[in-house]
């Protein structure tokens, strides 16, 4: 069986991965148009695992680094889903109350990429907490598929609540100096750009390739970083009205677009990773949370 490589696949198929990944096409859709590029070698059945995250040796930080606390914690959210799981990080070397960071996962729960991004968000100086808008169906299963499901059948402004409550969690920890931020991820891209708009004293927000919102933009205080993939039609098409709503409100941003690059490009696990992209990206994002929170 040929060995795939990224150069080997046509940008259409990771077109198709990100209609089905957002839950566009079904899956009998999208493995039947798999098969127009299964050639040369190349199979539906490889095309497919390919195409789906590898959790196994994609970690950049260890679980059990010894260089921070990490644990499971939760709390409470009243207005969403009530008692919400999520993981809590900390570098061990702290001296001080820490700025916070709120980590929020994709439409798929919090799955291992997104346990270590917070991860690594800690070990930059900073107490994370990611919370699992999943908890109220028992949590991230196991795996994308299952996730995605899963979170379609919760109501995304109730998640949004879970996510605000995570603020004020933090905000209240003694180990936080109350300045905190948000950064997410696809869906939580969106919820990034939404806390925005609805917490007032909320520091600074990193959306990556996250929908926009439309309403009540006067509202947003934090400035904003946003991070979007050149190739990602799908989400790039709100920017031009939300950046008009943006200038009209003298809101302060900053927006940067990675050439060539598809939705997802952060992400370790799957092949839409791109390296360069993401690591400039992440420098950004660390450098923006310092600048503004510390």
């Amino acid at each position: 069986m040929k060995m795939l490589r990224k150069e080997d696949i046509k940008q259409e198929v990771f077109d198709l991965y990100d209609a089905y990944a957002h839950n566009k096409i079904q899956r009998r859709d999208f493995v039947q148009k798999l098969s127009v590029y299964a050639v040369g070698g190349i199979t539906v059945a490889s095309l497919m695992g390919f195409l789906m995250p590898n959790y196994e040796t994609t970690f950049l930080i260890d679980k059990n680094n010894p260089d921070l606390d990490s644990e499971f914690i939760t709390y409470n959210s009243p207005k969403g889903g009530g008692e919400i799981k999520a993981l809590l990080s900390k570098p061990k070397s702290a001296d001080g109350k820490l700025p916070g960071i709120v980590v929020v996962h994709e439409n798929r729960g919090l799955n291992p990429y997104v346990e270590d991004t917070a991860r690594r968000a800690a070990l930059a100086g900073f107490i994370t907490i990611a919370p699992d808008a999943l908890s109220p169906l028992g949590g991230y299963p196991g795996n994308d598929d299952e996730g995605r499901e899963m979170q379609r059948t919760r109501d995304r402004d109730e998640m949004l609540e879970d996510f605000i409550a995570a603020f004020e969690y933090l905000k209240a920890n003694e180990n936080c100096n109350g300045k905190i931020g948000v950064v997410g991820f696809c869906f939580g891209g969106w919820i990034s750009n939404m806390m925005a708009v609805k917490v007032p004293d909320l520091a600074a927000a990193v959306p990556f390739y996250g929908g926009q919102p439309t309403e009540n933009i006067a509202d947003i205080n934090a400035p904003l970083m946003l991070q979007y993939a050149g190739l990602d039609e799908r989400v790039n098409a709100g920017w031009p009205e939300y950046e008009k709503a943006l200038k009209e409100n003298n809101k302060k941003y900053s927006a940067f677009f990675y050439p060539d690059v598809n939705h997802g490009f952060h992400n370790t696990s799957t092949p839409r990773y791109d390296k360069e992209a993401a690591e400039l990206a992440w420098s950004r994002t660390i450098d923006f949370f310092k600048e503004n929170l510390m």
